[in-house]
């Protein structure tokens, strides 16, 4: 009996034992539990929600982007991304409107541009160039396997690149139609590949405004139209109507409107070979009277900030200015033109500055012939004060190829240009001194 109760009292013992253990246990992890729960709790609320991130997205590397000098620029950052509720940028420029609006950009002969400098705009003219394979420039180049460099030099051609607007006088047609002018004892017409020289040279806009755009008559001055916006090449001075002729070309660049104008006095005839454009008929922008002209430039004034005026007339290799030149030029002042430049002749002549307007007369052949010829470009750099500088920049045209002159040669010009402009100040670098 002894023994029996010895063993039901430690079975009493044990099981006293072990429920409170196992109470213990329980609660000491039930405790734990709680504990990472409420953890983990408190640590998601301190985190954003994930849809509270700015989204982000892959992007890749800014590619450069082609300049016309063939030098690469990089495309400018943005900067970080912009934080949430932060205002978007406005856009303050005079024309921003405009410039979102391409159909009326199309419409009224605007393009838009990107200047190489942010304080100052570079415009480049020169005169006549030919590009008919009939005659000799366009020949040479053409038998030296077509590269224009053989034709103009390198370092002339990356002065053309480098300019933000360049224009030159398109003295032919583009097409391989048409018949040639009867009795007209020179004419001119290329073929239609041969426009892609434009773009090569850097030339952003040409003048079709002369007395060689109809040699081939109306369907080849059309094909010419053509051609030329196929390439990009903006014209002015001629069209499929007068409105069309006469109106401006508009670039917008550095937040500036500038105009190009172009007409031609040239031929001084009642029923001339080259045909005016008409309400309804093809041709040129005539301005041996010149009152539409005046009209157009006194337009483009009010509706931007620079006026350029591109005209041919003058006599051929005369040296002097001729009668009706030397009346318009002071019109055309007077009707808002900021700049005045003149071909014809295919030689120079004189610098004039008219009521703090500089006009060059004519800047002659570019690029035309085989003749040994003195020629040049003006290079302008303009801001939104106005003009800030005028520059003459002496090169020759000698067996069919046109360079940049140095040295001696260069003073030599400078020396001719001087003589020509009697009162103009023209430095050693070829800048005209402004009043």
């Amino acid at each position: 009996m002894g023994r029996k109760k010895r063993r039901k009292k430690r079975k009493k013992n044990q099981s006293n034992f072990i429920m409170p253990f196992f109470l213990t246990l329980i609660l000491i992890v039930s405790a734990g539990v709680f504990m990472m729960l409420g953890w983990l709790y408190l640590h998601k609320q301190e985190e954003p929600a994930e849809e509270n991130y700015p989204k982000t997205q892959e992007t890749k590397p800014a590619e450069p982007v082609e300049e016309k000098d063939g030098e690469k620029r990089d495309e400018e950052e943005d900067g970080s991304e912009t934080e949430e509720g932060a205002e978007t940028p406005v856009d303050d420029s005079r024309y921003a409107d405009v410039l979102q609006d391409e159909a009326y950009m199309a419409e009224h002969n605007i393009y838009a541009k990107e200047a190489f400098s942010e304080e100052y705009v570079t415009l480049l003219f020169a005169g006549d160039i030919l590009f008919d394979p009939n005659y000799s420039v366009m020949a040479k180049v053409l038998q030296n396997g077509g590269d224009i460099g053989n034709g103009i030099a390198p370092d002339l051609i990356g002065e053309m690149q480098s300019a933000d607007i360049m224009m030159l006088n398109n003295e032919f047609a583009y097409s391989d139609r048409g018949a040639p002018t009867p009795e007209k004892q020179f004419t001119f017409r290329a073929r239609p590949d041969s426009v892609a020289y434009l773009t090569d040279m850097g030339v952003d806009i040409v003048s079709l405004a002369n007395n060689h755009a109809y040699d081939y008559g109306e369907q080849a001055l059309l094909d010419s139209l053509q051609i030329l916006q196929a390439e990009g090449i903006p014209y002015v001075g001629a069209g499929v109507n007068e409105q069309e002729a006469s109106a401006p070309v508009y670039f917008i660049i550095n937040d500036m409107k500038i105009a190009f104008i172009s007409a031609t006095q040239i031929e001084r005839l009642d029923n001339p070979d080259t045909k005016g454009a008409t309400e309804t008929s093809p041709g040129v922008f005539r301005c041996f009277n010149g009152e539409k002209l005046m009209q157009t430039v006194a337009q483009a004034k009010e509706e931007s900030d620079f006026v350029v005026v591109y005209i041919h007339w003058g006599t051929e290799n005369q040296e002097e200015t001729d009668w009706l030149q030397n009346k318009q030029a002071p019109e055309l002042v007077e009707a808002g033109a900021d700049l005045i430049i003149g071909d014809h002749p295919h030689i120079l002549q004189r610098i004039e500055i008219i009521d703090g307007v500089p006009v060059i007369y004519s800047l002659g052949n570019f690029w035309f012939n085989s003749k040994p010829l003195d020629t040049g470009m003006v290079k302008v750099t303009i801001s939104e004060e106005g003009l800030q500088s005028f520059q003459f920049i002496p090169c020759q045209q000698v067996n069919c190829r046109t360079s940049m002159l140095e040295g001696e040669e260069k003073s030599r010009v400078l020396g001719e240009m001087r003589r020509m402009s009697g009162n103009v100040q023209i430095d050693e670098d070829g800048y005209v001194l402004m009043p």
